[in-house]
């Protein structure tokens, strides 16, 4: 039987600007003032689904706005190229049979089940993405984002609403790196079908792979098990819940901070439910994080890192969920402000102590991915060379985030078999 399942996912981490975008074209003109936000404009935001199913819905989200959040002639349809779509693939999207949805601060809600084209319905592993065309009607506010897509998405002028109802891209003159207001794509998908939310920081959001490449980690380790699983199988999908800066339970003195809390988001242990709990088939939980919890300024405990890791593996347990950790890759030497230093990799290197030798039998992991040994040079203890040159933007490299020949170390160090198990 058909059950939902979310075949893409994002953190909705904080508001415009505060985040850790890359590559983000200058939005003055697409967004003059971002108290203000977005007015009365097109929005064309692009998904890349992990599966395809003939009926579709999305999560919209107002998290981190300031005012109710109008938004008017929703559709998806299948992206052609940049901001234009595939002639014939647009279908309409309702919440609650309306065509307009207000959101207060701090709602979501998912849009109405609706029949995909034949053109979107169709599309195999690999394919185009979809895109989430709409309206913003008067002025949205503070904009709640995902600052990091490591893809294009699209924005129309102010004032220039009916952009939204074009497939062409004229409308849509402004790109963005970033995600606004839609943290969830589910389809429809046959039983059996299930996700794994692979739950953590910058190393998972992807910083230093290759803009529109697709080639983070967990795009990469999607691939493998799509190829294992083969053309007939019910489709596993990875949905990525990184945020750049993220942390396992932070600290004090970053909870103070409201700038730095939105521009990393809510320490994991804190946003489980809307990031892990409330997307739909979730079977499995990979969660890699911990090295900006021993950052300068931070400086949590080895200690209170494990007794998080161990709080929010219960509560994910409790779930029916299963819960894989990662040991956490060095980031010795960092240019990288608040990184690269002797105490920090210290810490590091005791909480990857306790991932490998006591985490599973504790039953706090069902297993764990040695993602350190993955990337982590033995001799020196600093990134392995050939995964530091940066891909994003070009240059030398931070050795903190691994390069796109990282990310292929890291998706072939997980092991498939665990994720195909259902839920």
């Amino acid at each position: 039987m058909n059950h939902w399942v979310t075949v893409w996912a994002t953190s909705l981490h904080g508001s415009y600007p505060h985040g850790t975008p890359l590559a983000q074209p200058d939005l003055a003109l697409a967004i003059p003032d971002p108290a203000r936000g977005l007015c009365d404009q097109a929005v064309r935001m692009v998904l890349h689904p992990a599966a395809r199913g003939p009926r579709a819905r999305v999560r919209l989200s107002n998290a981190h706005g300031d005012r109710p959040l109008t938004l008017a002639g929703l559709s998806l349809g299948e992206q052609w190229a940049a901001a234009s779509l595939l002639p014939g693939s647009r279908v309409g999207l309702t919440v609650q049979g309306q065509d307009r949805v207000t959101l207060a601060p701090g709602e979501s809600c998912w849009s109405d089940p609706v029949a995909l084209s034949r053109a979107a319905a169709s599309g195999g592993p690999g394919s185009g993405a979809l895109a989430l065309s709409g309206v913003v009607c008067g002025a949205s506010g503070r904009i709640s984002w995902h600052s990091k897509a490591m893809g294009s998405s699209y924005l129309g002028r102010p004032g220039h609403p009916a952009a939204a109802d074009d497939e062409d891209e004229s409308g849509l003159p402004f790109a963005t790196t970033s995600w606004f207001w839609v943290d969830a794509l589910d389809m429809e998908l046959p039983g059996g079908s299930h996700c794994v939310v692979c739950l953590g920081d910058s190393l998972t959001d992807g910083t230093g792979t290759t803009l529109n490449g697709r080639d983070r980690w967990t795009d990469q380790l999607q691939r493998l098990l799509t190829r294992r699983l083969g053309p007939d199988a019910a489709p596993v999908c990875i949905v990525n819940a990184g945020i750049g800066g993220n942390q396992v339970v932070g600290s004090s003195a970053s909870a103070a901070d409201g700038a730095q809390r939105l521009r990393r988001g809510p320490p994991a242990v804190q946003r489980l439910a809307q990031d892990v709990l409330a997307l739909s088939g979730v079977g499995s939980v990979i969660w890699l994080e911990g090295i900006n919890d021993f950052s300068d300024g931070c400086g949590a405990s080895v200690e209170a890192v494990i007794d998080g890791f161990r709080q929010g593996a219960s509560r994910l347990h409790a779930a029916g969920l299963r819960v894989i950790g990662a040991t956490v890759p060095s980031g010795l030497g960092a240019a990288t402000a608040g990184h690269g230093g002797a105490q920090q990799d210290e810490r590091r290197r005791r909480l990857n102590t306790w991932l490998r030798q006591r985490s599973v039998p504790e039953g706090v992991f069902d297993s764990v991915i040695d993602m350190d040994a993955a990337l982590t040079d033995p001799v020196t203890g600093a990134m392995r060379a050939a995964y530091v040159p940066d891909g994003t933007l070009g240059g030398p490299g931070d050795h903190l985030h691994p390069n796109r020949a990282g990310h292929l170390a890291m998706a072939a160090a997980v092991d498939l078999d665990p994720l195909l198990m259902g839920v």
